[in-house]
């Protein structure tokens, strides 16, 4: 059986770290085309329908998604900035690395170290 130690969690785990990397840089794009694809969408329905009334509300129902998708835009941020409260320690750098830059190489040449390093400790004996 396989225990995660503390001082190298974030080497063990930083495949796992990679994908919220990545999921992170894909909302940072996703997010804001949404917004401007939608925000068209119920802009001109509202003005074909030429109401006044549909008007104001589409251009609510835009101001809603425009805060939304600011909120969620800077949750990488605020990734960002808690991740550097630990960038002194070393234990942490892989997570901080992965997170913030998941296309770079330091991810994966930390989790293939950790893992590299830990090949007696992956056999099982067959008693």
């Amino acid at each position: 059986m396989y225990l995660l130690d503390a001082s190298t969690f974030c080497a063990d785990t930083a495949n796992v770290w990679q994908v919220i990397g990545w999921v992170l840089t894909v909302f940072k794009i996703v997010i804001p085309l949404l917004l401007i694809i939608f925000g068209m969408i119920d802009i001109g329905k509202a003005v074909t329908s030429s109401k006044e009334d549909e008007i104001k509300k589409a251009t609510g129902a835009l101001m809603r998604r425009a805060i939304a998708a600011v909120v969620v835009f800077f949750i990488p941020t605020l990734v960002g900035v808690i991740m550097s409260l630990v960038k002194n320690a070393p234990d942490y750098k892989p997570c901080r690395k992965c997170i913030t830059n998941p296309g770079g190489t330091y991810c994966k040449d930390a989790a293939n170290l950790i893992w590299n390093d830990d090949d007696d400790t992956s056999t099982v004996s067959s008693n």
